[in-house]
């Protein structure tokens, strides 16, 4: 049989098939491309499994070439890595301004490891009915400036309070695989329920001790949308490592950074303090945001770190 990962648990995994779910288990060691995985198989992977003699679990023999996936560094296991999820069409990262806070380092590593893989991200600012005061409108404005340019789409919404999230996402979400990432807290699992009821994932409180997210999504589950495709939804995640990005390799996944490539001086530049960079040029002239050459600075130095 062959079926897709719809949830893992970490040890077993459900699998949907054309005619059933089934619960799976991995046999053996799976070897992937020389990636240090902490689990081997990702929601979204499809694989080849087989029935165990009791008929009612399987064991999964085969995983298929993934067309994509999002990956990031493990934060429990040193050199390896995560898979957050696979053969996605595009991804969400809900942020917010605060309850918790996201960071724009935090969004920049995001997508960098969604350009390295070509996949759209849309950026989702949810608790808009929370900001006031002119240090958030600031944050909100930074925002939009800096990303709907590049060509992220960005959406403000109230996931609790909002009542046309279906007129808003739905023409988004038709025919697609669509991963939804972002801090814990954020707001996911209140999104996935508006967007997908069946789902209904468990929400928490912020806790008002430390201003974090309570873990409310254990692990990584896909749900169907009406009408056609399906959300991915993720853990929260507390850091985003980018996993082996090469120095020469970086600018690549930076759409504004992309364009000037091939026009500095030196073949191999690395964008930092190079005689004749045209992309440190462009930074001056205002081309290139400064929070996003500064996102692109600390994430060289991260990978410089790990070496």
């Amino acid at each position: 049989m062959e079926g897709r990962v719809i949830k893992s648990t970490g040890s077993w995994y459900v699998v949907k098939t054309d005619s059933e779910f089934i619960s799976a288990r991995l046999k053996g060691k799976f070897k992937q491309e020389d990636l240090k995985l902490t689990n081997p198989i990702a929601v979204g992977d499809w694989v080849t499994l087989s029935k165990e003699e009791n008929q009612e679990t399987a064991i999964i023999s085969a995983i298929h070439p993934r067309e994509n996936y999002v990956i990031r560094k493990s934060t429990r296991k040193q050199h390896f890595s995560h898979i957050i999820a696979s053969n996605v069409d595009q991804s969400m990262l809900v942020i917010t301004m605060k309850k918790p806070r996201t960071s724009l380092g935090f969004i920049d590593r995001f997508l960098v490891s969604t350009e390295s893989f070509r996949i759209p991200a849309i950026l989702v600012v949810n608790k808009v009915d929370l900001l006031e005061g002119e240090d958030a409108e600031d944050w909100l404005l930074d925002i939009h400036e800096i990303y709907e340019p590049l060509g992220y789409q960005v959406i403000e919404i109230s996931a609790i309070n909002d009542k046309d999230l279906l007129d808003k996402f739905h023409p988004l979400l038709q025919g697609k695989s669509t991963l939804i990432a972002g801090h814990s807290g954020v707001g996911k699992s209140t999104l996935l329920n508006k967007l997908v009821p069946e789902a209904s994932q468990d929400t928490k409180e912020i806790s008002g001790f430390s201003a974090k997210g309570v873990h409310t999504t254990t692990f990584a589950e896909l749900f169907p949308v009406k009408g056609g495709g399906d959300l991915i939804d993720t853990p929260g995640i507390k850091e985003f490592g980018i996993l082996d990005v090469e120095d020469y390799e970086l600018s690549h996944y930076f759409p504004e950074m992309r364009k000037y490539l091939g026009e500095c001086k030196y073949n191999n530049c690395r964008h930092i303090n190079e005689p004749g960079c045209v992309v440190r040029k462009k930074v001056e002239e205002g081309y290139i945001h400064p929070y996003r050459y500064q996102s692109y600075l600390n994430i060289l130095n991260e990978e410089d770190s790990y070496r």
